[in-house]
């Protein structure tokens, strides 16, 4: 094949791919999507079970009912009211909130618990709509492809080995995050629909400064507990006082109204008391250097200075400095399976070392063996412990394949940790919940994280959660937050 005939070629597919345009339901503009809307709304109703799955839904029927109907009244007035749109809140401890194709629209129990009113709810659920109504990942999803299909025609067209993993590389940073512009655009659009339904628009700015200490609390924590920060994509570097564009976009949505919006502070926060906080009951509770699971009806103990990460299917000890793992996952066992059959079925043939484990009583087991993780081969510490028709698997691997025999202890000792709960730590493992009290002229933030059980970070928790970090005091006679 001639270059001029693979170059004509590349360009009858380019020009069949600019073809692959509809209008945007906000600008009116073409854009470039492979994808329909019908195709969007299957794409988003499929991915829906998937997320529910992994993070059910909050089971509370009236805050769901509330945060729905907050939610539907944005979108009757969004710049796609013909679509079906779904709020849904998250039994998760995450600060976070995220929409897929289609108008499947999320936020955690974990984000609202950092919310004062139902203004800010509208704030987050209208950029998190402004995201579906400009169709930003369906827009993605679209250059994303297309960068994968034309980097192979590039490559054959005009013999560029290289040109592919260019292109692959675009698509990934596509993937990636949304952007400046596409957060940007969902902040107007949510300002807009606050706006259109009789919300202050501000509400906007007041929210993201809300995420932003937020964020700013959470990397510092992270950094001295050693792991990764988990941040609430729609936050950029700068905070809202501060960021002209924001400030600009969010008072364009203003000029849309000429009387004061509403807040909605009381009729909000009447709707977290009793919300869960942090870890809840269904996924296990951490408590200092220990882990309670109340469904399950066992603990852990762990070194006191590991963190630990809580996942829905498995559980995660990290010694500092991210030094060593130790993952625990829960399986079902056949009644008289012996548990080193038992593992060899999971796949772990090359055994060694093998011997019985005493466990408070429970039987069980433990063993070395050579396994694959993602940082390489690794000789890992197996152990499991049989209880009521499950097997609690073990798997210790140290970050250095040399000393792996430094951190065996420590992996056998939580093995061994492994007990039934007592009545006190089950109380513990039902995790704790925000509770609405009215401060006083003494009210101090200091003497509430004394008494709260969340223990380290107290004092900034409790001023995150009522808008008052980081050295602010509450005023007599407002209704604050507070954890037990």
């Amino acid at each position: 094949m001639t270059y001029t005939r693979r170059l004509l070629i590349l360009l009858a597919f380019a020009t069949g791919l600019m073809q692959a345009c509809a209008t945007n339901p906000v600008t009116g503009r073409q854009d470039f999507v492979l994808m329909s809307e019908a195709e969007e709304i299957s794409l988003g109703r499929r991915y829906n079970q998937d997320i529910l799955k992994e993070q059910p839904a909050y089971p509370d029927p009236a805050l769901a009912e509330y945060v729905d109907r907050v939610g539907q009244t944005l979108a009757r007035a969004s710049h796609r009211p013909g679509l079906s749109y779904h709020f849904t809140v998250v039994d998760s401890p995450d600060v976070n909130a995220f929409a897929l194709p289609g108008g499947y629209i999320y936020i955690t129990r974990g984000l609202l618990a950092y919310l004062n009113s139902e203004a800010e709810l509208a704030a987050v659920l209208g950029h998190e709509l402004g995201h579906v109504t400009a169709r930003h990942s369906v827009r993605q999803y679209s250059a994303a492809a297309a960068t994968g299909v034309l980097g192979s025609v590039l490559s054959a067209a005009v013999g560029i080995q290289g040109s592919r993993d260019l292109f692959n590389m675009l698509g990934k940073a596509l993937l990636s995050g949304y952007g400046r512009e596409h957060e940007l655009e969902a902040d107007r659009l949510g300002a807009e629909y606050l706006a259109r339904t009789g919300y202050d628009p501000d509400a906007m700015l007041k929210v993201i400064g809300i995420l932003k200490n937020q964020e700013l609390f959470e990397r510092r924590r992270a950094r001295e507990e050693g792991r990764r920060p988990r941040i609430y994509h729609g936050v950029f570097a700068s905070h809202p006082d501060n960021d002209r564009r924001l400030q600009e976009v969010v008072a364009q949505a203003g000029r849309l109204t000429t009387t004061a919006g509403r807040i909605g502070h009381d009729a909000f926060l009447n709707r977290l008391e009793g919300l869960v906080f942090g870890d809840g009951e269904r996924d296990g509770v951490r408590h200092g250097n220990r882990f309670l699971h109340k469904p399950l009806d066992f603990g852990l103990d762990f070194p006191p200075d590991w963190q630990i990460e809580n996942f829905a299917e498995r559980l995660v000890g990290v010694a500092p400095g991210g030094e060593a793992l130790l993952e625990i996952r829960v399986r079902p066992v056949e009644a008289g399976t012996p548990p080193r059959r038992f593992l060899e079925q999971l796949g772990l043939r090359s055994l060694r070392d093998g011997a019985p484990l005493q466990v408070n009583g429970f039987q069980a087991y433990t063993a070395t063996a050579s396994i694959t993780t993602n940082i390489g081969r690794r000789t890992a510490r197996i152990a499991v412990v049989y209880d009521s028709g499950n097997a609690f698997v073990f798997t210790g691997i140290s970050r250095s394949g040399r000393d792996q025999r430094r951190f065996d202890d420590a992996f056998l000792s939580v093995a061994r940790s492994y007990h039934k709960l007592s009545e006190e730590e089950k109380r513990i493992a039902e995790g704790h919940r925000l509770h609405l009290i009215t401060a006083t002229a003494d009210t101090r933030f200091s003497a509430l994280a004394k008494q709260s059980p969340i223990g380290r970070y107290a004092e900034d928790q409790l001023r995150l959660l009522n808008d008052l970090y980081p050295d602010g005091e509450p005023a007599p006679g407002q209704r604050i937050k507070i954890v037990r």
